[in-house]
């Protein structure tokens, strides 16, 4: 499984991605919005050995990583949680190295992705969690056509304190 877009390569995570997602991941500033800041190469290894080894299983995550194609770098990963129930129902998360924000990386890798799930897997709706106080996430989200459909006061505990959650969603026949 790998998709091909005009600047962009992404395949499911492999373990020797490690030190890339490492690099990336850990930047406790950069992802202050993120549930998961690695402290160490073991903190990515458990997690790239605890996702799917292959999408569309209920209740579970799948990763693929993000490929910058002129250097062959890894510069992201996005996040997919089939949600269990009738599994026509998914979560999406991006992370991108701070140095590729901004860039259309994230809006690039994110299509890419949409057109799978709801062109190939034939996925009913798509949602993401965003902490409010995340602009560039907002944007992002708005300029892949989600709607804003809650806004959760104080519902997630994250980096130890309680934090908003506001969720985003799009349904496979708003997709264009």
């Amino acid at each position: 499984m790998k998709f091909i877009s005009e600047r962009l390569k992404l395949r499911p995570v492999e373990i020797d991605d490690k030190h890339a997602i490492f690099e990336y991941r850990s930047d406790a500033e950069t992802n202050k919005y993120q549930g998961w800041i690695p402290k160490n190469l073991d903190d990515v290894e458990q997690f790239i050995n605890n996702l799917a080894s292959v999408p569309d299983l209920p209740d579970s995550w799948f990763q693929l990583v993000i490929i910058e194609k002129a250097a062959n770098n890894i510069i992201g990963d996005v996040g997919i949680h089939f949600l269990d129930g009738d599994n026509k129902q998914v979560e999406l998360g991006c992370t991108l190295n701070k140095n590729y924000q901004g860039k259309g990386y994230a809006l690039e890798a994110l299509k890419t992705v949409i057109d799978y799930l709801f062109k190939s897997l034939k996925k009913h709706r798509i949602i993401s969690s965003v902490d409010p106080a995340n602009s560039n996430s907002i944007q992002l989200m708005q300029r892949l056509g989600f709607r804003k459909e809650a806004h959760f006061v104080e519902s997630i505990f994250l980096n130890g304190k309680w934090v908003d959650d506001v969720v985003f969603a799009i349904l496979a026949r708003e997709w264009k």
